[in-house]
């Protein structure tokens, strides 16, 4: 599982956060080593409004995805199949196969589950994620006491 945003304290990414890179489950651990099966990319924004996950996958539908939001974590799963099939005479050839991903992340707090909006054009999946409006409001000061 990743999270939506990483936190950084420097300009380089910290032993743990490279070390939970390196053992992430979603790219590690979930295929075996030859499959030829990849997770699809993921860009993740954050911008003054929203957040914006891309997540890059051609050769889907839209209606091959599936988003949830639940208890804190956004998933995306996809799943796609197609089948070839060809009768001749003396032989029949039949060939088929399935594709499919599953992506969890952990949201932030200032994101509103209530508006998630999704859009999916020439295989990128686009989704967008709205901040709460304490968390848009700008700068705040802290006064010492």
């Amino acid at each position: 599982m990743s999270t939506l945003v990483k936190s950084k304290t420097s300009g380089f990414p910290s032993l743990r956060s490279m070390m939970e890179d390196f053992w992430n489950t979603d790219r590690f651990f979930t295929k075996p080593l030859f499959s030829g099966e990849t997770l699809p990319a993921v860009n993740i924004k954050d911008n003054k409004n929203h957040y914006e996950v891309e997540v890059a996958a051609p050769g889907y539908s839209k209606d091959d995805f599936k988003i949830t939001t639940e208890s804190g974590l956004l998933t995306i799963s996809a799943e796609t199949s197609t089948e070839q099939k060809e009768e001749k005479e003396n032989y029949t050839r039949r060939e088929f196969s399935r594709t499919s991903f599953t992506r969890t992340f952990t949201l932030p707090d200032d994101v509103e589950a209530d508006h998630i909006d999704a859009k999916y054009r020439d295989g990128l999946l686009t989704i967008g994620l709205k901040k709460s409006a304490k968390a848009v409001s700008g700068k705040k000061e802290v006064k010492i006491t």
